[in-house]
């Protein structure tokens, strides 16, 4: 059983280490580790300092309590016309510095989903190097739902793995992936019982940071050069037509949909 070693932590974020292992871990439980601010900013900075320290050979990140990690939380981050008009800062000051951390990492980095990756919890979970999935995890792109363009880069990140028109269906539809079938799509590396999934993401971890590390560097950043070398791009029009789309009234009807619990009505405008 690997024993890991608790460090300094920040807000909604835990970190604990295991020889050159990191795991780090969502720890807002209660809103099923959606990010506010504060949680995003601390995992942004806490990635910049994983990636100076040399000491750190792998990567794995994962989330407390029965989620991965629900996306952004609504209920902080879209409140009122102030929030709306910050969407667009955030994505480009918060977000997209953090995908692309996550990718150009110099070590490999694990997603252990453990139940819902969606929003900006898919796109950071497809920005990880492997993903392993419980059986009972479901990945999400509930973009739609709330009258919103995918973001957090999974507008490549998602074609990039699964192919055009799987992202749309995604993307269009919002439906949840059940683990098997994203696995069965390329969308997930491997899927395992959930009372095993620990134990894997461990061994993984475990078995990278005793790895090549330079040759992994070499590796991540020649898969991103081949085939992710357009994610910056996707980055800022992603921001560029979110921040349009924050100040839609569909927009509005969305989130306040979600709020009350009810279906929206979407009238394009």
């Amino acid at each position: 059983m690997t024993v890991w070693q608790a460090e300094p932590s920040a807000p909604g974020i835990g970190v604990a280490r295991a020889g050159g292992a990191v795991r780090v871990v969502f720890q807002r439980p209660q809103v099923l580790n959606a990010f506010d601010t504060p949680t995003a900013r601390a995992f942004l900075d806490l990635l910049g300092r994983l990636d100076q320290d040399d000491t750190v050979r792998s990567v794995l990140l994962t989330g407390a309590g029965r989620a991965f990690s629900a996306g952004a939380d609504i209920g902080t981050q879209f409140g009122g016309d102030a929030a709306r008009g910050e969407i667009e800062k955030d994505l480009r000051d918060i977000s997209a510095p953090t995908i692309l951390a996550l990718r150009r990492l110099r070590k490999p980095v694990i997603a252990a989903v453990n139940g819902p990756a969606a929003g900006i919890g898919c796109s950071i979970a497809l920005a990880c190097d492997l993903v392993v999935a419980a059986e009972s995890a479901f990945f999400l792109l509930a973009f739609a739902n709330i009258g919103l363009t995918p973001d957090g880069g999974s507008s490549l990140l998602v074609p990039a793995r699964i192919g055009l028109g799987r992202a749309f269906v995604m993307a269009l539809l919002a439906e949840r992936l059940p683990a098997r079938q994203a696995v069965e799509w390329g969308l997930a590396d491997r899927v395992v019982p959930d009372a095993e999934l620990a134990a894997v993401a461990d061994a993984l971890a475990l078995r990278l940071a005793d790895g090549p590390t330079r040759s992994y560097a070499a590796t991540k950043e020649a898969i991103n050069r081949s085939t992710l070398a357009g994610l910056p791009e996707a980055l800022d029009t992603e921001a560029r037509l979110q921040g349009g789309l924050a100040m839609t009234a569909d927009f509005l009807e969305g989130t306040a949909a979600f709020a009350q619990k009810r279906r929206p009505r979407f009238e394009g405008r």
